[in-house]
Parts: C-alpha cells; sequence; structure tokens
C-alpha cells in the first residue's frame, strides 16, 4: 500500500499479444492484466472475419451492435464493425470469464466503449485498414490508438491542426526522415489518450503535447511543460513493419481489480441465473470456437 502523500509506482505494460482467432491464446491476456492491470492484443483483421460465423451466431455475439451492423452499407465498414466487436467481447470475455455472447457493449454519447453491468474492467478498441486492436485495463481507464507506419502527417498547418507550440519546434529542428515517423507517434499517442478520457476529437489536439522524440513522458502543456505528474503511463509500440499502436493508461491510485472474474463480482443467485439462461454448461463443453 502507497503511503499518503507518496507516488505510487509507475505502472508497466506488456507487448502486445496476438491473436489468431477465437481458439488464440487468451490465458496470456489474463497473465497480463493480473502482472500489469492492463492488456494490449492485436488481431489481422482476416482471422475475425464475420461472414466465418454465420448470421445467426454472429447476431448472438454483436447483441445491441447488431440493428447498427445491419444499418452499414459499405462492406468494408461493416466487416471491419463486426470483426472489431467481436474481437472485444472475446477479450472482455477471457478477462470476465464469461462466455462471450453474455457480454454487452455500451457506448458513451463520444462513442466510447464500455462494458454494461461491469465496470471493474475498463476497454478501448481500435482499428485500421487490416489491424484490430483491443485495450484492458482495470484500477484506471485505457485507451488505444493504430496507425498505419507509412501515412503521411507531416506538411502545413500542423500547429492550427495537430501540434503544440513546442511539439512544432521540435519536430521541426529534428532530420527530415525523422519528422513524419514522430508526427504518427503523436497521432497515435493523442488519439490513445482522448480516448482515454472519453472526449475523443472534442479535446483539440493543439491544447495538449507530448515528447516528439518518443521518450517516455508524461501529458506536456502547450509550452513543454509538465501537464500531469505520474497519473498516466504512455507507451508506444511498432506492430511488425507496417503499423504504430499508441496505448495511454490512468492509475486511479487504488491499484488492479485482482479477480476480474464477473462470477466473483456478483451476487450468486444472479450467476446462477444468468448461467441458466445462457446454457453455461454447454458453453463450457462446446469446442473453443463454437461460437464462430
Amino acid at each position: 500500500m502507497t503511503a499518503p502523500g507518496s507516488k505510487s509506482p509507475p505502472r508497466t505494460l506488456g507487448e502486445p499479444i496476438v491473436i489468431t482467432g477465437p481458439g488464440g491464446d487468451w490465458s496470456a491476456v489474463r497473465a497480463d492484466l493480473d502482472r500489469h492491470a492492463a492488456a494490449i492484443l492485436y488481431a489481422r483483421l482476416d482471422d475475425w472475419r464475420p461472414e466465418r460465423a454465420g448470421g445467426p451466431r454472429l447476431r448472438a455475439l454483436l447483441g445491441r451492435d447488431w440493428a447498427r451492423f445491419l444499418e452499414l452499407t459499405h462492406p468494408d465498414v461493416r466487416t471491419r464493425f463486426a470483426s472489431s466487436r467481436v474481437l472485444l467481447k472475446f477479450a472482455a470475455a477471457a478477462a470476465l470469464d464469461v462466455p462471450p455472447p453474455s457480454v454487452e457493449l455500451g457506448y458513451t454519447h463520444t462513442g466510447r466503449p464500455y462494458l454494461r453491468g461491469y465496470d471493474g474492467v475498463h476497454i478501448s478498441l481500435s482499428h485500421t485498414d487490416e489491424l484490430l486492436v483491443v485495450g484492458l485495463a482495470t484500477g484506471g481507464v485505457i485507451g488505444v490508438d493504430a496507425e498505419r507506419a507509412d501515412r503521411r502527417l507531416y506538411g502545413p498547418g500542423l500547429g492550427r491542426h495537430m501540434c503544440t507550440p513546442h511539439e512544432v519546434e521540435r519536430i521541426e529542428a529534428m532530420p527530415e526522415e525523422e519528422r513524419n515517423p514522430a508526427l504518427v507517434r503523436l497521432w497515435t499517442l493523442k488519439e490513445a489518450y482522448s480516448k482515454a478520457i472519453g472526449l475523443g476529437m472534442q479535446f483539440r489536439f493543439t491544447d495538449f503535447g507530448f515528447r516528439p522524440d518518443g521518450t517516455p513522458s508524461d501529458v506536456l502543456q502547450p509550452d513543454g511543460e509538465p501537464g500531469s505528474e505520474g497519473e498516466w503511463t504512455f507507451r508506444t509500440y511498432e506492430v511488425g513493419a507496417d503499423y504504430v499502436v499508441s496505448v495511454a493508461v490512468s492509475d486511479a491510485g487504488f491499484g488492479g481489480t485482482a479477480d476480474t472474474s464477473a462470477g466473483t463480482a456478483l451476487d450468486a443467485s444472479i450467476v446462477d441465473a444468468l448461467a441458466e439462461v445462457l446454457g453455461d454448461d454447454e458453453t463450457e463443453e462446446s469446442a473453443p470456437d463454437e461460437w464462430w
């Protein structure tokens, strides 16, 4: 237990975990939650295409998102929407130790997803191109963002749309070949932080910043002065040669949740009732890909 007036040790984060399908290594996700109170996982779109599930199974997995899925008309948008939500539900189910179809997602007015009926695990979702990314955390909120490493961001107007004065100054001082990679890193960090605090694009990216050189930092004010003091942990990863993924995790000061199982957070009679309705006994005997 941290003494009054002292800072908690900084939160550590593990490496992103690749999940190759519903039968992937979910024990690694739970292990990272136990060790770091956070887990970051990613998957390729091809491993989670909704047509592999079939209509009835996909509808059961999407739950309240089914109606929204039907409203989407562009095939690629429909695929990314369904695949990312199914991956998120499988990840949350691994953390909560429940069947994936029993996980229900809700959304705030800014579009931030959360787990309906369970606030012990915070979630975040990002997808770009062929990559899906999910973040899970206990003891604080989490935001994740992914972007192609080769996305072109450097150009006129950085200080009007994306960077603080301090960031613009530091980026312009960099060698030319380092500027765009630095901006991709900054962009994903700002997106991840905005998602974590639940404001999305309502929080102007010119009002807060980070160190463009990639060294770990807290949130910085526009002039480069510290804007936070240890309440957040930030990290950026290279996923393969094609993608950059950034993570922002807050520390509420109470530590992570040691046991995230939904069964220990609910009254036993409620758990029994849910198990009966959902056919828990059948789910336990099913193959790992039964809902796929």
